[in-house]
């Protein structure tokens, strides 16, 4: 089958190597372009771009270069609005980790994390004009540990688009579409802000903020320090690992022993 691929984070990139390896002709490559990162803002291309290059496969940053005409074009965390010049060229399925019509929008799994789901779920699907609204083919329901990070969960859904899609695209005929039904629910774009902790949200809260956006914001004796890692045992939060405003990270044992017997003042 000729394919066009579409994606941008780091988990598409094992979910088009297995799409690869099944033998499909791929096409096309499209990603967002090269992004700043970090203090110098150096230029980064994304990991999709890379793998895409370290294949061989034509590769486009900007979707207005499109210009194909493949059986089907597979889109996963692309991150960019699909005109009709595109939906209109091939069919166009989507994965989406939700249980769809819950978390429709462009952070579904933080989202999940967050709230404390226990459960959530990947789902094949059309791609149409609406976001995230088209009709499913598949889902696939997966459980969301205590301690399951966003990467943790990113993982898991690799493993399982991986299997779906190599599964659809073999014989997608096979398959029916079936209407969404329910309530939906919307997903934001997460932000810096959204790190700032309030404790009186509680442990639970606390724990699910951290492990959802992969830090947590607050002050301890008057320092900014973000909070890189945690865990629950018995309900009680616990740091495992933080980073003091102009240090390095480092576990809350060392971080103690380094206020030399000072009295803690979390949040203040």
């Amino acid at each position: 089958m000729k394919l066009v691929l579409m994606g941008t984070n780091a988990f598409v990139v094992p979910i088009f190597e297995a799409i690869k390896n099944a033998g499909h002709e791929i096409m096309a490559v499209f990603t967002r372009a090269p992004k700043p990162v970090g203090r110098k803002q150096v230029l980064t291309p994304s990991p999709v771009h890379n793998w895409a290059v370290e294949n061989g496969f034509p590769l486009h940053t900007n979707i207005n270069e499109y210009n194909y005409s493949p059986d089907m074009i597979v889109v996963i965390s692309y991150g960019v609005i699909l005109r009709d010049n595109v939906l209109n060229s091939a069919p166009v399925v989507n994965i989406h980790p939700s249980l769809l019509p819950l978390y429709r929008g462009p952070s579904p799994i933080r989202s999940a994390i967050y709230n404390g789901d226990t459960k959530s779920a990947v789902c094949l699907m059309q791609v149409t004009p609406e976001m995230d609204a088209g009709d499913i083919y598949q889902c696939r329901e997966f459980d969301i540990g205590i301690d399951d990070t966003n990467d943790d969960i990113e993982s898991k859904v690799s493993k399982i688009a991986s299997e779906m899609l190599t599964e659809f695209l073999a014989n997608p005929t096979a398959f029916h579409a079936v209407p969404q039904t329910g309530t939906p629910t919307y997903t934001k774009k997460w932000t810096g802000i959204d790190e700032l902790i309030d404790w009186s949200r509680g442990d639970a809260a606390v724990h699910n903020q951290v492990r959802a956006l992969g830090a947590g914001r607050t002050k301890i004796n008057g320092v900014d320090v973000k909070i890189l890692s945690t865990k629950l045992k018995d309900g009680k939060l616990e740091v495992l690992q933080l980073q003091p405003a102009g240090k390095k990270p480092m576990d809350w044992k060392s971080f103690i022993n380094g206020l030399r017997g000072a009295k803690i003042n979390i949040g203040e």
